[in-house]
């Protein structure tokens, strides 16, 4: 028994590893090799996508905002998409409104007269269905999709549409920039795995395509915005999959800045990601089809190091766990394998209940983040949470 725990603990830790370290390095590496092989052009998103200029006038466009009671922000929001550097006859804004009771209608209703169209769902239906509930009105030959919450950098838009003058992109994503609303607060460590996330998705725009788009800001090809979903979908993530299955592929634009606010609470951010992640496992099993590498090749293997490895790492963990108990006694060094697990579930509690305007410590805010993504990853994964 001591060697099965043994190995369970060896692969458990080679998996973790891999998933956090080992696959973005074998990224890094592939994006060399196919920059060497290209001559050295490069045909990733931080080597020119978003840089080129559309021939001719630019695309019409339609910057899709769904909403649901943002009247404290939306005059602000509208204020900041209106100033974005993009032609005003090309382009318009489309709020959704999912059945909004405080005043977020009649602030959308006053910016008619600036190209700001209100579509009012009557009953709420979440995000995804006020996005389908919109198809037929959508007029942009490329679709913007972006949030109330987040500000757009004044040179995004262009730098998402320039992409598309390679007919390879189906969907641009934008270079995400964590900011914290407040100085001090207790969510200190999500700014840290942005940046990370972002450095991942921008090796894989270089490699193959990214899986994935940046919900708050991402621009889309009509005929792929088109496609109705299942109200349980993330259509963020299911554009990358859709443009996959139809050859084409998603891009991470480093030029195109959002600036995304932090949720200071960690107790509101666990269950943000638990909504995420739940509507990530609905979106690939609808769209598992394309983990055949057989079929799908490379992009199989991008798709189920970043997104199932991600996910099955909390397992993983657990099984970890459980091989340590059986393992303590009788090998020295075990104590500090569980040492280290109880510090990092202490720092996950500290962290839960620590005020959000209150700065936490830096030693305790990056395991706490930790646990708090993994436990949700965990809940998440629930039976009967997702379609699976």
């Amino acid at each position: 028994m001591t060697t099965v725990a043994l190995w369970v603990v060896g692969v458990a830790a080679a998996f973790a590893v891999y998933t956090y370290i080992g696959y973005p390095v074998a990224l890094f590496v592939l994006a060399i090799v196919r920059r060497r092989r290209s001559g050295g052009t490069g045909t990733g998103a931080g080597e020119g996508e978003g840089e080129r200029e559309p021939r001719g006038d630019w695309p019409r466009i339609t910057i899709v905002l769904p909403v649901y009671n943002e009247a404290a922000v939306i005059r602000d929001t509208l204020e900041n998409l209106l100033k974005v550097d993009y032609p005003a006859d090309r382009r318009e804004i489309l709020v959704l409104s999912d059945a909004s009771t405080d005043e977020t209608d009649k602030v959308v209703r006053s910016y008619a007269h600036r190209g700001v169209r209100l579509m009012r769902l009557p009953v709420r239906g979440g995000k995804t269905a006020a996005e389908n509930a919109a198809l037929p009105f959508l007029r942009g030959d490329i679709i913007v999709n972006t949030d109330a919450s987040v500000r757009v950098h004044r040179e995004a838009v262009k730098r998402l549409v320039a992409s598309f003058a390679d007919p390879t992109v189906g969907v641009a994503s934008s270079y995400n920039v964590s900011v914290a609303r407040m100085t001090a607060h207790a969510n200190a460590a999500e700014g840290w795995y942005v940046g990370y996330d972002m450095w991942v998705r921008d090796l894989e725009s270089r490699v193959s395509g990214s899986v994935g788009a940046a919900g708050c800001l991402y621009a889309v090809r009509a005929p792929i915005q088109s496609q109705r979903l299942p109200t349980a979908l993330t259509r963020d993530f299911a554009a990358a999959l859709l443009a996959r299955e139809r050859g084409l592929r998603a891009v991470s634009v480093r030029g195109a800045i959002c600036f995304v606010p932090r949720i200071a609470s960690l107790q509101h951010e666990y269950r943000r990601k638990v909504r995420t992640i739940t509507g990530g496992i609905e979106t690939l099993y609808f769209k598992r089809a394309l983990l055949n590498p057989f079929r799908y090749g490379l992009f199989a293997w991008i798709l189920a190091s970043h997104k199932v490895c991600r996910w099955l790492v909390p397992h993983v963990g657990l099984l970890t766990l459980l091989a340590l108990a059986g393992l303590a006694g009788t090998v020295p060094w075990v104590v500090w394998g569980l040492a280290l697990a109880g510090f990092a579930a202490v720092c996950g509690l500290v962290g839960w209940g620590w005020p959000e305007q209150w700065q936490l410590p830096r030693i305790l805010a990056v395991p706490a983040y930790l646990v708090m993504g993994n436990m949700a990853a965990l809940h998440a994964s629930i039976p009967g949470r997702c379609g699976a």
